[in-house]
């Protein structure tokens, strides 16, 4: 890609990267419709938390085993094109899970099937858009993006659980999902006619070839391995996911067990965190957070830690405090994980950033499975009250606990020394 061409896509960024944008944000205002309205499905169908919890392993697997793969995938592929797939892949089933309510034989494990599949399509797509993004977007604009992206999480959280709530008092199910295939038609059609530019990997052999998709992995593999700071935060996530993540999944059942609520409080409670991501966005866009991002995601670490465990303690009698938890921790959501994505975006070279973000997901949800499967069981006997408690306390010790340790602190100075050099804009195919 020549100067001219790449100082010129440089001036006129926003029309094709929103173009886009637009098009996936209607496509995530579908898919939590439809996750919404299968959750509370499986809630009032099983009443379990067993069950609950296998729900949202089944989501979680395809992001552990198929993350590495994915992000050589993505750097080496057409982005445009694996994120048009996956859209598609996405209407399609939930085009046979619409089906299978009409029939009105629908089993557990069929929905189980369904949001496999989906999270398989997801663990492509986030990537291929996040990667794609830090080549369409100028860098000293993607601290804003991401602020806009927590903005339309927390917007669309507001608006989705109480329409899906709506929704379910007055549709069948299956109509929630039509939704959900027409808003990923809408994903599609932009991709069809703006280009998404790609980073050209001069091949690393004497003879130019390119390296095989196992040795692209492996080469991510040793850059997050080479890159201290980033190996401690994983870490930690490893161990916040094992006791914290189990207790979100399990929200339903808190409403509905320990509340005695029904589809509307559990609505009311997502539109909580959804108003509290907004607000936390807001504020990171305007504020910018701290000039060490790091301290920023820290900061709300401890955040987050401290709404789980006012949501654990809330009684029975005050079910207004587990609304007011769920909004203390969406305002942190956007703290913590904005500056660290805009810290991946801004340090790694573009033809590893697929790579880094599939891994760095892969690794940090690899102990949310076994943390479901324990907690289950356990909940379904003990409540769900003690994994948020649990959950907060050891996330907020963490966090504080990084604030003593210098890779930590000084992720930012990682120089790249995984990286390889001939990094070169291409121009996408048509």
């Amino acid at each position: 890609m020549g100067v001219d061409a790449a100082r010129e896509r440089a001036r006129n960024w926003a029309f094709p990267f929103f173009s886009i944008w637009t098009g996936q944000a209607f496509s995530i205002f579908g898919s939590q419709l439809v996750q919404f309205s299968l959750i509370w499905w499986l809630t009032v169908t099983t009443n379990s938390a067993t069950v609950l919890a296998a729900a949202s392993i089944v989501g979680i697997l395809p992001q552990i085993f198929l993350g590495p793969i994915a992000g050589a995938f993505i750097d080496r592929g057409n982005r445009r094109v694996i994120m048009m797939v996956a859209d598609a892949l996405v209407a399609g089933v939930t085009a046979g899970l619409a089906l299978l309510f009409i029939l009105g034989d629908v089993q557990p494990w069929q929905v189980y099937l369904a949001l496999f599949l989906r999270s398989v399509a997801g663990s492509f797509h986030y990537p291929a858009m996040a990667a794609s993004t830090s080549l369409m977007v100028p860098r000293e604009h993607l601290s804003r993006i991401q602020g806009a992206n927590q903005t339309l999480n927390g917007g669309l959280n507001i608006v989705s659980a109480p329409l899906a709530a709506f929704l379910l008092t007055r549709f069948s199910i299956q109509a929630i999902l039509a939704i959900d295939i027409f808003t990923a038609v809408l994903a599609i059609l932009p991709l069809f006619f703006v280009q998404v530019p790609q980073p050209e990997v001069k091949g690393r052999d004497p003879d130019g070839s390119r390296p095989s998709l196992w040795q692209d992995v492996l080469e991510g593999l040793r850059y997050v391995r080479g890159w201290r700071g980033l190996m401690t935060i994983l870490f930690m996530a490893v161990f916040i996911n094992l006791v914290l993540a189990p207790a979100f999944s399990l929200l339903p059942l808190l409403v509905r067990n320990d509340f005695a609520g029904e589809a509307i409080h559990l609505a009311w409670v997502e539109s909580a965190g959804g108003i509290g991501i907004i607000l936390g966005g807001l504020i990171l866009s305007a504020w910018g957070g701290f000039r060490r991002r790091i301290l920023t995601s820290l900061m709300g670490l401890i955040g987050i830690a401290i709404g789980s465990i006012v949501i654990g303690f809330a009684p029975s009698s005050l079910f207004f405090l587990v609304v007011a938890g769920i909004f203390f921790v969406g305002v942190m959501m956007p703290m913590t994980n904005g500056p660290l994505l805009a810290v991946v975006q801004a340090v790694v070279a573009p033809k590893m950033q697929g790579r880094v973000i599939t891994l760095v997901g892969s690794f940090a949800a690899a102990m949310a499975p076994l943390g479901l499967a324990i907690a289950g069981p356990l909940s379904d006997a003990i409540g769900v009250r003690a994994w948020f408690i649990a959950g907060g306390l050891v996330t907020g010790l963490l966090g504080l606990a990084s604030l003593f340790v210098p890779s930590v602190i000084r992720i930012e100075e990682h120089g790249g020394q995984a990286e390889s050099p001939g990094i070169q804009i291409a121009e996408p195919s048509p």
